[in-house]
């Protein structure tokens, strides 16, 4: 088994080290040189390259690239996601490589739902059109799902190390309790890379998985807790849309993941962001 991860990022990476544990053969490919942990490999890699070339031997692909956020949104999407993902196809094809398995990374944000509805893989992502970019993950969706091989996760909302806005937005008094509250569905980085690693390597995956933990709930009711855990006041109530929740009411759920046989490390967050939390 030989694993290349194309965009080893925040989520990538962790996906990478966790392969590396289980003594299989991983490349990540990246733009520049890095020093990287025992057992992972780097290659020079370029999404936008049609002419790229995958490791040799290459059984196992995940793709967990985003674009730069400095970038125009639509076009980014266009060029990572829906370009990125053909020019992949191009080169197995053109290497007449064996694949086994290709993991792509979507997102929940194909559900455009406002309504409460609670979304899973059969929740049909027409009806109520998504945002344009996420037209694009869509696009890309559907290039992955044509090859046999082809898996989707969708991805929620993803926090961990270094993600912790939530955190930030209690302390400095700017988090409010809007009305209707925005629903928070999330997933802890390290369980995004462990539900990438367990659909790589499980027998018969089905064709798409949400990607999100066990508790999708009111925005204001992490604040809160959020706020009890450092001690402060809890948000104030307000009729104004709460900046980070803009509006979103969908319930995203897990059931197919946890069926699969996928045990979170953080099902709730409550375990994810207790570490994340500064205690005096």
């Amino acid at each position: 088994m030989r694993v290349f991860i194309a965009g080893a990022g925040y989520v990538g990476f962790e996906a990478a080290k966790l392969l590396a544990q289980q003594s299989l053969h991983i490349t990540i490919g990246q733009r520049s040189t890095r020093t990287l942990p025992e057992g992972i490999l780097g290659a020079p890699f370029n999404l936008e390259d049609e002419a790229l070339a995958l490791p040799e031997g290459t059984t196992h692909i995940v793709f967990a690239a985003a674009p730069d956020k400095s970038d125009d949104p639509m076009a980014a999407y266009e060029r990572i996601y829906v370009q990125g993902m053909r020019n992949i196809l191009a080169a197995v094809k053109r290497q007449a490589l064996s694949i086994e398995r290709i993991v792509f990374t979507s997102s929940t944000a194909v559900y455009a739902t406002t309504d409460g509805q609670r979304v899973d893989e059969s929740t049909p992502t027409t009806g109520h059109p998504p945002k344009a970019t996420a037209l694009k993950l869509l696009e890309a969706e559907a290039l992955t799902l044509a090859h046999p091989a082809g898996v989707v996760l969708r991805l929620a909302g993803i926090y961990g190390p270094g993600r912790n806005r939530l955190i930030r937005m209690v302390q400095e008094g700017s988090a409010r309790c809007s009305h209707p509250a925005p629903i928070g569905n999330r997933i802890h980085r390290d369980d995004c890379a462990g539900a990438i690693v367990h659909l790589l390597l499980l027998p018969r995956p089905e064709r798409i998985y949400v990607g999100v933990d066990h508790a999708p709930v009111a925005l204001c009711e992490v604040y809160r807790w959020i706020a009890q855990e450092l001690g402060v006041d809890a948000p104030p109530e307000s009729l104004e849309p709460d900046e980070r929740g803009r509006g979103a009411r969908k319930v995203c759920d897990n059931t197919r993941l946890v069926q699969s046989g996928y045990a979170f490390r953080y099902p709730t967050y409550r375990e994810g962001y207790a570490p994340l939390i500064p205690r005096t």
